[in-house]
């Protein structure tokens, strides 16, 4: 009977707002009764935790579910309030008792999604020195450390947490981190037995659907990723990275109306800077000229809406603005203030695109040296490398990354790659 009460539970739930509070607080008894609503919508759950962390305050492991959903649902529409809910449930969980293993853990997570890598690494350090059997906190250390250029101390992290636990979770890390340090196959046949392994979560089955699909596209396997992007689709209805990632497929095939509709499907459900940088991009193949210039405004209005908030790190927005010889300065500045917190490869191929921009070509040839230094399979990192060759004078060297850039997939971007195979031709003349 145990089994089924969450279920029950969800399809009167107004009704047991009102009326049942303590048939609620017996459903729930069990904490392992948590695992199983894990399975419901995340609007859903919050309700149910909402009335549960109100009715019994003193419990403060609810407020701890609580906030762990918020922070669920933050991942799944980018809406950072729900982050900031989050983080204020778990400063209460701690204010009250400040050694809360729950709120501990969730604290780690919320620090990760602001980015806050350095803080992260510490926390993490904290737990698994007093909890070291917890798996949760060797991914945790292990996700701070990648971001910290940290490679091989991030590594030995992952090992530990698939030790303990090989399931979505640490299949996904190792998967993540085979792909940055080279081996795509690898990270591909990982990436597979994370979705085997499954998940009550379906988010989480689909981001990793998602992360299947772009290392099939980086990789040059389009109709693979394709199918990838599809499955997400199916697994999370409506999820934006997937549409995305459709986005892109469609474009690499030539199918620019079918990559606009995509991009705009994702962009309609989150509205990212790289989703409007694609569709301007886009919209220009597609002689919409207007079109173009309001995906250009969008990028404006979301780089307004950070300084106003006081936040100037995106290596996105960097890029939006490299990638389009726009705001050459701002996209500098961004990735350098960004580079004081994250210095992994991505941040610093950043790095050397937005000073190749600026002309700074010296500077920009030292920076892409770091991010070619595991041999990462990213097309742009490549096409990068081998332009900023280009202007130093490095002909040799340029051609080769350029041409290996192609070899991965010759239409990893529609803009960048024509660009890259201007190039190749200019030099063989």
């Amino acid at each position: 009977m145990r089994t089924i009460i969450p279920f029950l539970f969800l399809g009167s739930l107004a009704w047991a707002q009102v009326n049942e509070p303590d048939r609620l607080m017996q459903a729930f008894t069990d904490r392992a009764m948590a695992d199983k609503v894990a399975v419901v919508a995340t609007d859903e759950r919050i309700k149910m935790y909402e009335v549960l962390a109100r009715y019994n305050a003193s419990d403060l492991h609810y407020q701890n579910l609580l906030a762990g959903t918020f922070i669920q649902k933050m991942r799944e529409t980018m809406d950072a309030g729900y982050l900031d809910r989050a983080s204020k449930i778990v400063d209460t969980v701690l204010s009250a008792d400040a050694a809360d293993y729950e709120a501990l853990r969730l604290r780690s997570l919320i620090e990760l999604e602001r980015h806050n890598f350095t803080k992260v690494a510490e926390y993490s350090r904290e737990l698994t020195a007093s909890s070291p059997e917890d798996p949760w906190n060797w991914g945790t250390l292990g996700d701070s450390l990648m971001e910290l250029g940290q490679y091989d101390k991030a590594a030995e992290a992952y090992q530990r947490m698939v030790n303990m636990r090989p399931d979505l979770s640490s299949y996904n890390r190792a998967s993540y981190y085979r792909f940055v340090s080279g081996d795509a196959a690898g990270a591909i046949e990982v990436m597979k037995r994370a979705i085997d392994a499954g998940s009550r979560s379906s988010e989480n089955v689909a981001w990793c659907y998602v992360d299947l699909g772009n290392m099939y596209f980086k990789t040059g396997k389009l109709a693979d990723a394709q199918r990838a992007y599809l499955s997400a689709l199916r697994a999370f209805p409506g999820y934006h990275p997937a549409h995305a990632g459709l986005g892109r497929a469609y474009a690499a095939q030539g199918k620019v109306t079918e990559a606009i509709a995509s991009y705009k499907r994702a962009q309609a459900a989150v509205p990212l800077v790289e989703y409007a940088g694609a569709l301007q991009d886009l919209y220009t193949l597609a002689g919409q000229p207007e079109e173009a210039r309001k995906q250009a405004g969008m990028v404006d209005m979301i780089d307004k809406m950070e300084q106003a908030s006081g936040l100037n790190v995106n290596r996105n927005l960097a890029m939006a603005y490299a990638d389009r010889d726009r705001k050459l300065d701002r996209a500098l500045a961004l990735v350098e203030e960004e580079l004081r917190g994250r210095r992994d490869i991505y941040t610093y191929d950043a790095l050397a695109w937005a000073l190749y921009k600026n002309k700074k070509f010296e500077e920009a040839g030292k920076a892409k040296e770091k991010a070619l230094e595991l041999g990462t399979p990213e097309p742009a990192f490549y096409y990068h490398a081998g332009m900023i060759e280009r202007a130093l004078g490095q002909t040799g060297e340029a051609r080769r990354h350029l041409e290996k850039a192609l070899a991965l997939n010759a239409r990893f971007d529609p803009r960048q790659a024509p660009l890259a195979e201007a190039a190749l031709k200019e030099m063989a003349r």
